[in-house]
């Protein structure tokens, strides 16, 4: 189901899996090579995955761990869901800022595992924490999740009603259900809230809108307890306002100064509501022209293959 005034998130029929880009194409054939490299040669998995009592000297793991599964369900998932969530990001973001997104979030994501790790041995002595080895690109996965809150936060799935503002949170909770039940799904749970986390960080504080020369998004919208149920926000939003001041209070003092330095006193494009709003209409309207591009093809496909003999 979509809603009435705007597009599923998900298209329908056969344009589900047309109009990859060509970034998210080349990185899935990345994540596929790695995975079949791991099962041809098992034992270089020492190297490439995230190994927290190897990390030093071989800190490279913390950047290949990230393009490395391990399951089939694993490579799946990555590979699906960086094609079907690039496609809506790239066109919007732009490609180098998509691919500088992946770097970061991964690196960030991975030395949070590893700090994690280190920090559960020294309190549990357990040596699992150290010699376990971890891998995925499902912390990328789950920060793309926080990039479509951002920017569809009202759109809801095409086959259930669930906005996209609620994804992610719905994803950390399953996660951390299943980690009580299964030793595997427990695995997964540092890497999946470190990337929702790390991704929420970049994008609340650090990511630069070329259209504005501002970095970050300060709408209440988007803050942290946005996350989460209303009635929580009420103890939430004391916390975050700490980090809000630490993170974002100098680009709203540029706001500010910006909107002072107006001839008008009107404020300018810069200022957190308007540039929430844009950012929210330039995403419907960049995946309504897509989703109307693609029925053209498709339509158009369809009518080349109609009885040239009933035009007659």
């Amino acid at each position: 189901m979509m809603s009435s005034s705007s597009p599923a998130l998900q298209p329908s029929g056969g344009s589900f899996f047309t109009g990859f880009t060509r970034l998210c194409k080349g990185l899935a054939v990345i994540l596929i090579c790695g995975f079949v490299f791991i099962q041809i040669f098992p034992s270089a998995l020492i190297y490439l995955a995230l190994i927290p009592s190897r990390t030093i000297p071989f800190a490279w793991n913390l950047i290949t761990a990230g393009y490395i599964e391990q399951t089939y369900y694993g490579i799946i998932i990555s590979t699906v869901g960086l094609l079907l969530f690039g496609k809506l990001l790239e066109p919007l973001w732009g490609p180098k800022e998509f691919l500088k997104f992946i770097i970061l979030v991964n690196l960030l994501t991975s030395v949070c595992v590893f700090v994690t790790a280190i920090s559960f041995y020294y309190f549990t002595t357990q040596e699992s924490y150290l010699y376990t080895p971890l891998s995925g690109f499902h912390g990328v996965i789950a920060g793309f999740l926080v990039g479509i809150k951002q920017i569809l936060p009202d759109q809801e799935l095409n086959f259930i009603k669930i906005k996209a503002k609620w994804i992610p949170s719905i994803i950390a909770i399953l996660a951390i259900a299943a980690s009580f039940f299964t030793t595997e799904a427990l695995s997964y749970l540092p890497t999946i809230l470190f990337g929702i986390y790390m991704s929420w960080i970049y994008l609340r504080y650090f990511q630069k809108k070329p259209e504005t020369g501002f970095k970050g998004d300060p709408s209440d919208e988007f803050s942290f307890s946005s996350f989460f149920p209303d009635f929580l926000r009420i103890v939430l939003d004391p916390v975050a306002t700490i980090f809000d001041k630490i993170f974002c209070g100098k680009v709203r003092s540029q706001a500010g100064q910006s909107r002072d330095n107006s001839l008008d006193g009107s404020p300018l494009p810069g200022s957190d509501p308007i540039e929430a709003t844009r950012r929210r209409e330039r995403g419907a309207r960049a995946l309504e022209q897509r989703l109307a591009a693609e029925k053209a093809t498709k339509g158009s496909e369809t009518g080349s293959h109609e009885d040239p003999t009933e035009n007659v």
